[in-house]
Formats: structure tokens, sequence, C-alpha cells
């Protein structure tokens, strides 16, 4: 039997299952007996919310985060035997924005099937939502914290737009965002056109599209400690 690696999409936050965990995947999780994590403790509470609360005993974790060393990777393929694997990220979707593609790749040398499953993944969902340009379009992880190298990359993504006429996505640490859109503010030219997507899929989705210039005026709402997507097209 082929070996498989499933890479398994988690909640954005405290949402219904039932709204974004298709049956099907309930079905290949309750399967699985190995799970490779970024935290345990939040890879528990989700198992238990798709139905396995007494069946945790039986399952094993592996931890795989920032922290990890790469040369951990194999070792977690040759201890599980045979076995098919899941990985569950944080939030949202294994292998984007997460230090997950890590462990697709050794799986992909080994010749294991690696199967992603469908699920919630804010950045596409935000995109989807957002109004702008869905046909191109780049994902720049987290911006620089210095504010001076972040207004820098900010223009540096904006000329970018213009010139490959891309949506420009980024995210950032939630206590981070209130700075990150002020920066945004200053950094942009009137008529560039921003999107702020928070909370997705939760019961305080907030997504709303507007002009640099308009933002300026209206003010955009206090997103610390909220998850969000940004996205700015020129």
């Amino acid at each position: 039997m082929e070996r498989k690696l499933y890479l398994i999409p988690t909640l954005l936050g405290e949402s219904d299952y039932e709204r974004v965990m298709p049956t099907y995947n309930l079905h290949v999780i309750r399967s699985i007996d190995y799970f490779v994590v970024e935290e345990e403790r939040t890879a528990r509470r989700f198992l238990a919310g798709c139905g396995l609360k007494d069946e945790l005993s039986r399952i094993q974790f592996f931890l795989l985060n920032e922290h990890t060393p790469a040369s951990e990777i194999p070792g977690i393929f040759s201890s599980t035997a045979t076995s098919n694997l899941g990985m569950i990220s944080e939030a949202g979707v294994p292998g984007v924005a997460d230090p997950g593609a890590i462990l697709v790749e050794e799986a992909h040398r080994l010749n294991v099937k690696v199967i992603p499953l469908i699920g919630p993944s804010s950045l596409l969902l935000a995109l989807m939502a957002s109004g702008l340009n869905g046909q191109q379009f780049a994902f720049n992880g987290y911006l620089p914290v210095k504010s001076h190298e972040r207004i820098a990359r900010i223009k540096h993504f904006e000329k970018r737009s213009e010139s490959e006429k891309q949506s420009q996505i980024f995210i950032e640490a939630p206590y981070r965002n209130n700075q990150l859109i002020q920066a945004l503010l200053e950094a942009c030219k009137p008529a560039t056109r921003l999107c702020i997507a928070s909370n997705i899929t939760l019961s305080t989705e907030w997504i709303k599209t507007k002009t640099i210039r308009d933002w300026r005026i209206t003010n955009p709402p206090d997103l610390k400690k909220q998850p969000a997507v940004f996205i700015l097209q020129a």
C-alpha cells in the first residue's frame, strides 16, 4: 500500500467545524495515528473537535515549528514505519506561511504520496473577497519590523503592483497589525487600493476594500490581536 502524507487544514479561529471542515477530512483524520504539528496542545484541541476526544491516547505527535532542525525531518518518516501521516498547521492550510513545507519536501524525496485536503485558507479567501486582481498576485509574507525598512518594502511592492499589475498580499503578527496599517497609509499613493480582511470564517469576519485616500478619511478598525490579511493593488 502506498504511504501517504495528508496536509490537513485547520480552523482559522473559534468557528463552526461544519462550516469549514469537509466530511471527507474527518474520515481521513480518524484513520491516522501519527500527526506532525506546530503545537501539540492546539492540535489536540482541534482533533478533539473533529471527534477524536476519546482516541487521543492512541495518537503520536511530532513537533515541527520554526525551531525544528532540518536534520530531524527524516526521522519523522523513519520512526513511523509505513504508516500514513497527517500534518496540521496552527491555522489554515499547512505548508503556506508555516514551516510545514520542509516536511512535504522530504515526502517527495522519499516518494511518499502528498495529498492536500480542502479547507480554509485566509489568503485565498481574502483575495476572493477583495475585488482586487485574482489573476496575478504575490504573497509576500511578513514585512520587516523596523519602521523605515517596512516603509521601504511597502513602496517596493506598490511599485511592483503598478508595473506588473499584481495584487500584493501581506500578513502580520496580530499584535503588530495596527502598525502595519499605519505604515501602509503613510507609504502608499492615494489611489492605491487596500483590502483589509480580518477574522475570516469567524462570526466577527470583516472584509473591506478602499483606496488609501478613503482609508485615511474613514480610519481603519482596531485590529490589534486579531488575525488579518492585507492586500494592496496600485
